[in-house]
């Protein structure tokens, strides 16, 4: 187990009352500090994670995994943490790749590390497949970068640069990458594994979200041409 006082796991959780248990006991056996975010839960997701040795962040109300990720990180930032791992509580990550995380973050501590699931795996849904070969098209268009997965929520990330999104839901994990590039912060990937269990609970709404994100890559073209770009090219110039 790690038991640094620099990481921390953080689970945003919304109504997966049937995993979440199971995840958080399987991340408490390689992190010591494990933050759940409750946001809204309606489903007995409370119940669940009674009596767990966790820092539990409730939210009254659904307020999406955006929100839920910036709540999670104002409380790792002021518990002195350096570095938040993040999955998700529906049981498809599997904690057991956690210790790949934390060798990299420790030997990287400053990088932005996002994992790259097998898009290829026989139970990978098609949609999920076209929506990630989708972003990180727009995303390379963005930031120069390119990455085999930029839609998993299985990330570390560095505490200290990382840039404060005003975005609410799943689209704030795209915006957190494309800013984290801008800024200069390194990003890299790292494997992972991925299954999507019978009682697995989703909340992404394919069309509603997938709408959502397709706005944003709008923006973030637009703001690639006026800011990323020059930023980008002013850093590399200067040196950094």
């Amino acid at each position: 187990m790690y038991e640094g006082p620099d990481i921390t796991v953080l689970i945003p959780v919304y109504n997966n009352a049937r995993t979440i248990a199971d995840v958080v006991r399987r991340c408490l056996g390689f992190c010591r500090h494990v933050i759940v975010v409750d946001d809204g839960s309606t489903d007995g997701t409370a119940a669940a994670l009674a009596g767990l040795p966790v820092q539990c962040i409730t939210h009254p109300v659904n307020r999406g995994k955006g929100a839920a990720l910036q709540s999670g990180f104002a409380a790792a930032r002021a518990a002195g943490f350096r570095t938040v791992i993040t999955l998700d509580g529906d049981g498809q990550h599997f904690p057991e790749d956690l210790p790949a995380f934390l060798t990299a973050v420790r030997e990287h501590p400053d990088t932005l590390f996002v994992g790259a699931r097998n898009l290829k795996a026989e139970n990978m849904p098609g949609r999920s497949t076209f929506a990630n070969r989708f972003s990180n098209f727009w995303f390379r268009v963005q930031t120069g970068i390119a990455l085999p997965d930029t839609q998993t929520g299985f990330r570390a990330y560095p505490l200290a640069r990382l840039p404060r999104v005003c975005l609410r839901r799943y689209e704030a994990e795209l915006a957190l990458l494309v800013f984290s590039a801008w800024k200069g912060i390194p990003i890299r990937s790292l494997p992972v594994r991925v299954c999507y269990p019978e009682n697995r609970v989703s909340h992404f709404r394919p069309f509603a979200d997938f709408t959502r994100i397709s706005l944003l890559n709008t923006v973030l073209c637009l703001l690639a041409l006026c800011y990323g770009y020059p930023r980008t090219l002013l850093r590399k110039a200067c040196g950094h």
